[in-house]
């Protein structure tokens, strides 16, 4: 399916958060999803993900998740200034900001689309979830989420958020790459024990990867688990959607 691209500003009170969005051509309303990326924001690769997702049918809007403190189109690089940065920004960002963009984000998608949903990677994973407390997000897809075993997000030491996952009332599906050190067995033992005590119906895949296997640069992208996790994401969409 071919699609459009193009950027957009979303009002978060007096701020603009700048947003790729990527549609279908086909006439709509198409089905939502709110696509977090990783700590390096808009990337090249970001970007041919959220393509590739509207291919399938879908309005996809990707935010810039630091847009209260990088300039309006600031894209890091993927190496170790890029990552102090791209850390930096996510220290100084608090829960509560990144709670009322997601809520500007969703308000704008539901003016736009026939439902919702959210879609996340690493940092973006973790805000993915956070979208899924929304009652209106009927499905969410958190890629290799980070923080989510021990409460770490942004300038939080822990944003409690799997203590909430019994709010969830969507489909929620989590991927992970059992050779990632930002969530090891433990970590996802952790996870897995917090969404089963509060009856949160989810579903869970694992990859002989590493954290970040689904970016397609460096050493570490998988292309056999991202098509295989890729499937399980539009075939969500789909099902509850």
């Amino acid at each position: 399916m071919v699609v459009s691209r193009e950027y957009i500003d979303i009002p978060v009170g007096e701020r603009a958060m700048r947003t790729f969005v990527a549609a279908p051509r086909t006439p709509g309303p198409h089905p939502g999803v709110v696509f977090y990326t990783d700590i390096f924001q808009l990337t090249e690769s970001s970007l041919r993900w959220a393509v590739r997702l509207a291919g399938y049918g879908f309005l996809v809007a990707a935010p810039e998740i630091y847009h209260r403190i990088e300039p309006a189109g600031t894209v890091l690089e993927f190496d170790d200034e890029g990552k102090r940065r791209g850390q930096a920004d996510a220290e100084a960002t608090s829960t509560a900001d990144f709670d009322e963009d997601v809520r500007a984000a969703l308000d704008h998608l539901e003016e736009r689309t026939s439902a919702l949903g959210a879609a996340g990677h690493c940092t973006g994973g973790h805000l993915a979830l956070r979208a899924a407390f929304d009652r209106r997000v009927r499905a969410t897809a958190c890629w290799y989420p980070t923080g989510l075993h021990d409460g770490a997000l942004g300038a939080d030491p822990d944003a409690g958020s799997l203590a909430r996952v019994g709010e969830i009332e969507g489909a929620l599906h989590l991927i992970w790459g059992t050779r990632d050190p930002h969530t090891p067995e433990p970590g996802r033992a952790t996870v897995r024990a917090g969404l089963d005590a509060a009856g949160t119906r989810y579903t869970w895949s694992e990859y002989d990867a590493e954290h970040a296997f689904g970016r397609d640069v460096g050493e570490r992208y998988d292309p056999e688990a991202t098509d295989a996790a890729f499937a399980e994401t539009v075939a969500l969409f789909r099902r509850r959607m």
